[in-house]
């Protein structure tokens, strides 16, 4: 360890210098209230930043214990703690010079709480192997973080763009930017004293209570529950921020009304959404796709003030739409699709190109192909899948086919089995609960055990008068389901055909933005993956296919027993588990989006 003046002597004397001398810095520095370790050090001034860590010991920090004694609160003061270290070093970070120079960062948040690698709890952890070499650095030897027994405390991951002019470093900046600039970001944002204790607490307490409403949803038989006083409403399509005015708080119907117990904040009542078929109808534009999008988003904690915090849903529940000109690797869609033109197999369907109706079946057939597998799992809290699915992006012709068209087209010539009429064996043979937004079928009614109109925003119970309706105005359709729902099958992916290398490198990941990833040669779209809300995300799931890839794929096991090894990783051993080296830009997912990633490879191989 050298001392935090001797780094600053070190970057004085690279002053103009070729920038690859910077690589001389990368080490561990004791400063007086943390350590400073240099994992990474940047080829030129427009590469990707540096990425540096700084750990920060508890009796300097100073947090109380009961902020992370349970992982959920840990999770959520780590959360807290990105947000204050982002939003000081967005303050002190500026402009020093060519490229990426002067740029002082942290992963960007959104409105959800995640777990992360930006930033970490340290405890007491195993000493480094026993052929370390003497003196060595198990974080620059082995790429895992140094938690060592007297580095117990808060360890934060940034990056850092190393200033320069041109290609020759600035050294005095350089200086300035790690010897004085993130001491006072660590000052301000990872000391106790510093914070807002009342925001901090309430932060923690808000995130823990949403955890514990979740946990209820099996216990009390539903799949959602939307608290009464919910600001649903976002203010754009680009700002997910709560809308500040005009909102119409959430009232849930008396008689869906329950009452729910947090931790922190007491009893909580709104609108719980039982298990089976549920149908949100109503008008254009009075508020269906909006509770839709956020039971869509429920799945995840939010920070207080976001308007949804205690909207909770089944952390099973999968958003499922149409998916034009996305890839299919042999799945079994014939519960939905059979007797294709030209002889066409639906049980190993495979295409490069899929239709609205293929795409739709396929993306219902592999969430119940991993999901339906996990339902006993950690991930999923002992609970079958749920499908969320809005007509405004459906395929209307999976969705339905009324009497008029089944008088015009006999069944033999249609190949399509319409969701109507699977919707309810989905339910009664697999447990698999559905909600959907639908405005324009009342052919839904007889399939819906509960209906919900939404009018100005607010929602109302109408199931009973929508069963009258179907009673009175009968729509004469035949059902075209079959007794049975059909098999759902497992698949084998093959290894050789996820190939993450390009040119001389065996891994290359690139994530473009939340909607695409780079895996080698190939871009994945995931665009039509609606519950990926970061790019760390995607960042963390490319890593995993090829995390799966090295540990799993052995040409033996099923794509959903694959899906469970790696999670069960990753939550026994953290995120980092997935990569040679630490970084502060991943963030938790789930299985179904890591298999929904494998399943938009189009060089996906399965037997």
């Amino acid at each position: 360890m050298t001392n935090q003046q001797t780094l600053k002597r070190k970057l004085f004397d690279l002053d103009n210098c070729d920038y690859k001398a910077y690589r001389d810095i990368q080490g561990s520095y004791e400063f007086p209230d943390f350590t400073l370790i240099i994992d990474y050090v940047q080829g030129d001034p427009f590469a990707a930043p540096s990425k540096l860590r700084v750990q920060v010991p508890y009796t300097v920090s100073g947090f109380p214990p009961e902020l992370y004694q349970s992982p959920i609160r840990e999770i959520a003061l780590r959360d807290f703690l990105t947000r204050k270290f982002d939003k000081m070093a967005y303050e002190v970070s500026g402009r020093r010079g060519t490229g990426k120079s002067g740029m002082i960062a942290i992963t960007k948040m959104g409105q959800e709480v995640l777990e992360r690698t930006s930033v970490y709890l340290l405890h007491i952890a195993p000493p480094p192997p026993k052929d370390s070499p003497t003196g060595s650095n198990p974080a620059l030897e082995r790429g895992k973080p140094v938690k060592l027994k007297s580095q117990k405390g808060v360890e934060v991951r940034l990056i850092v763009g190393l200033p320069a002019n041109g290609r020759r470093i600035l050294g005095r900046l350089a200086a300035e930017m790690i010897c004085d600039d993130i001491p006072y970001i660590v000052h301000r944002s990872l000391k106790y004293e510093q914070l807002d204790a009342d925001a901090c607490r309430r932060h923690v307490e808000t995130v823990e209570d949403a955890d514990s409403l979740r946990k209820q949803l099996p216990e009390r038989n539903l799949v959602a529950f939307v608290a009464n006083g919910a600001i649903l409403p976002r203010r754009s399509g680009v700002d997910d921020r709560p809308l500040s005015s005009e909102a119409v708080p959430f009232q849930s119907p008396p008689s869906l009304e329950v009452e729910l117990k947090c931790p922190n904040k007491g009893l909580i009542s709104g609108m719980g959404i039982p298990q089976g078929v549920t149908l949100i109808v109503g008008g254009g534009y009075h508020g269906k796709s909006t509770l839709l999008k956020a039971i869509e988003l429920g799945i995840y904690n939010h920070v207080p003030d976001d308007g949804r915090e205690f909207v909770v849903t089944d952390p099973a529940a999968i958003k499922i739409r149409a998916e034009d000109g996305r890839s299919v690797a042999g799945v079994d869609i014939s519960p939905f699709i059979n007797q294709l033109p030209q002889g066409r197999s639906t049980t190993q369907f495979i295409t490069e190109n899929a239709s609205g109706s293929t795409s739709q079946a396929a993306n219902i057939m592999e969430a119940l192909e991993v999901g339906v597998k996990h339902h006993n799992s950690e991930e999923t809290a002992a609970t079958s899948p749920v499908l969320l699915v809005d007509e405004d992006t459906a395929a209307t012709n999976f969705m339905i086919r009324d009497r008029r068209m089944q008088e015009l087209i006999a069944k033999e010539q249609e190949p399509i089995t319409p969701f109507i009429d699977k919707v309810r064996q989905l339910y009664t043979e697999y447990q698999v609960s559905t909600i959907l937004v639908m405005g324009g079928s009342g052919d839904y009614f007889e399939m819906a055990d509960t209906v919900i109109a939404m009018e100005n925003f607010q929602a109302q119970e109408v199931t009973e008068k929508a069963k009258e309706i179907a009673q009175q105005c009968m729509t004469g359709r035949t059902a075209e389901g079959g007794e049975k729902f059909g098999e759902i099958r497992s698949r084998i992916p093959l290894s050789d055909s996820l190939d993450p290398s390009r040119g001389r490198r065996d891994v290359r990941l690139k994530v473009r933005n939340v909607d695409e990833v780079r895996f080698g040669s190939e871009d994945v779209d995931v665009s039509g993956v609606e519950q990926l809300v970061s790019k760390d995300q995607l960042r963390a799931i490319a890593a995993g296919m090829v995390y799966a890839k090295k540990q799993y794929m052995d040409g033996t096991r099923t794509l959903s027993e694959i899906i469970d090894s790696v999670m069960a990783d990753i939550h026994s051993q953290g995120l980092d588990v997935l990569i040679p080296f630490p970084q502060g830009d991943l963030a938790m997912f789930r299985g179904f989006e890591l298999a929904a990633a494998i399943n938009r490879l189009r060089t996906l191989a399965v037997k």
